[in-house]
């Protein structure tokens, strides 16, 4: 997968496609809320199992009822590129089975 660092303009064109996440610090960045400590501990491990497949990792936090992700890639400089963009997509293709919003 790329690791070549994307642009600006790449970025915002890509996290348009992205409803809630946002660019935080030069990382991408979402945090959902769920409706319950466990969800978001049952997501908290989804997520981990997603980001292990794509052995890529975000920080990853887990609050009462919110999981957050920020991500970008150490390989390019801790820059964003094309590898935190698949990681949030596989991630927003889980959140709504775990009531995340």
């Amino acid at each position: 997968m790329a690791t070549e660092p994307l642009s600006q303009s790449e970025t915002e064109d890509r996290l348009r496609r992205l409803p809630g996440w946002s660019l935080k610090d030069g990382r991408i960045h979402r945090t959902y809320r769920l409706g319950t400590h466990f969800a978001a501990t049952a997501m908290v491990v989804h997520v981990a199992q997603i980001q292990e497949e794509l052995n890529h990792h975000s920080d990853l936090t887990l609050g009462y009822n919110t999981v957050s992700l920020a991500v970008h890639t150490h390989d390019a400089g801790h820059a964003v590129t094309e590898r935190d963009f698949t990681l949030a997509r596989r991630v927003e293709e889980i959140a709504g089975a775990h009531g995340a919003n």
